[in-house]
């Protein structure tokens, strides 16, 4: 009986210490996917696309407004605006798929996790009603 102790011990440390490796390795991935060094990159580029479509609105302004020559054709600001627009929404939506992505991963881990403990609770109600 005690051995069964030093067993189930044992067994319990060894799969801590399994969690403990698993629980880094997840907040390895999730520093790669989405971690401060990509909220810092986010915001950079987000401060890049509002200053460009500023710069934009203020060159349109300058022209339509106070009459002033700007040495660009009078479209391309539209278009200019329009194509950073399009950059910006192709950029979310790649960024929206990395996190679905992630997500599924999360959630199929979980999936294994809770079938392969149903499986061992199975087991071990079996012992405990075959062994009484």
């Amino acid at each position: 009986m005690d051995t069964d102790k030093n067993v189930d011990q044992a067994s319990l440390i060894e799969e801590l210490e399994q969690f403990r490796k698993e629980k880094e390795r997840i907040r390895r991935l999730v520093g790669q996917i989405g971690g401060k060094h990509s909220q810092k990159h986010d915001n950079i580029v987000n401060i890049i696309f509002i200053i460009a479509m500023v710069v934009l609105f203020a060159l349109d302004l300058l022209r339509h407004i106070f009459h002033i020559h700007v040495p660009l054709p009078q479209m391309f600001s539209i278009e200019l605006a329009v194509l950073l627009v399009s950059i910006k929404i192709i950029w979310m939506i790649h960024r929206g798929t990395k996190v679905e992505h992630f997500q599924f991963w999360v959630l199929n881990s979980i999936e294994f996790r809770l079938n392969d403990v149903a499986k061992r609770l199975r087991e071990i109600d079996k012992k405990l009603s075959g062994g009484s």
